[in-house]
């Protein structure tokens, strides 16, 4: 069965907290957007809604792809932003017996240089997080590498593009969103059209990673990342950000 090939149906997740505080709408918003949004926004009280209504998106697009005989690929991304979709997907598959069998992942990013093995790396994060507690095939999990050699990471981004054209494109994308605004690690002036590459992240971006690291001065300064494009090109984009500190970028982006 051939998928569509209409553009991305993108939506907006936030909590209460991550609205800005002058200018709140409704507790929650299901029906189009809001005058002034630019995307679907979706206003929830807790991160637990937000867990389960992302978390049941992702089991229902499942379910829908397994009846075609398809597999299901997913973006996925990492910090605290996504860890609830990950708790209740992994509870899902344990008391509801959602299966990742004939699922494909790939994640948006990875700091650079970062050995898999290394407490800061995302490769770490999603096997501790989500991977390790399902029946995904350790061969439909990606995640860009961070252990390369330098010299071989154009190469290696390249070859991460074209595993997701074979894979064919990404049904569902999850994002956080930064301060800088920020989704994966394309910062402020990455261009529409950029693909997975090496980029420097920004200091902002680093200040904010500095408590995970014991210091800013061992934040790596460059990370492995999905282009806007890449992100762009998946069905369905679903953007997630919690916390009063999201306020001020959720108003702008939204």
């Amino acid at each position: 069965m051939e998928r569509s090939a209409a553009g991305p149906r993108r939506f907006a997740v936030v909590t209460e907290e991550a609205r800005d505080h002058h200018d709140r709408g409704p507790s929650r918003v299901t029906h189009g957007a809001s005058a002034g949004e630019r995307i679907r926004t979706v206003v929830v009280e807790d991160h637990e809604d937000i867990a389960r209504l992302v978390a049941n998106r992702i089991a229902t697009l499942i379910s829908e792809r397994n009846a075609a005989g398809e597999q299901t690929v997913l973006g996925l991304a990492t910090g605290s932003t996504p860890i609830g979709v990950y708790r209740e997907l992994i509870r899902m598959h344990n008391e509801e017996e959602l299966s990742f069998a004939d699922v494909v992942t790939f994640n948006l990013d990875e700091y650079y240089p970062m050995p898999k093995e290394s407490i800061h790396s995302y490769h770490r994060f999603m096997w501790e997080n989500l991977f390790s507690h399902i029946d995904i095939k350790p061969e439909n999990v990606h995640i860009p590498p961070g252990d390369l050699p330098r010299q071989d990471i154009e190469d290696a981004a390249q070859r991460y593009e074209h595993t997701i054209e074979r894979a064919g494109g990404i049904d569902f994308q999850i994002l956080g969103i930064g301060k800088t605004g920020h989704i994966g690690f394309n910062e402020p002036g990455s261009g529409a059209d950029s693909r997975t590459r090496l980029v420097t992240l920004d200091t902002v971006t680093r200040r904010d990673a500095a408590a995970d690291f014991f210091g800013e001065e061992y934040v790596p300064r460059e990370a492995v990342t999905m282009g806007v494009a890449t992100i762009l090109d998946a069905r369905e984009i679903a953007i997630i950000a919690t916390g009063e500190h999201k306020s001020s970028i959720v108003k702008r982006a939204v």
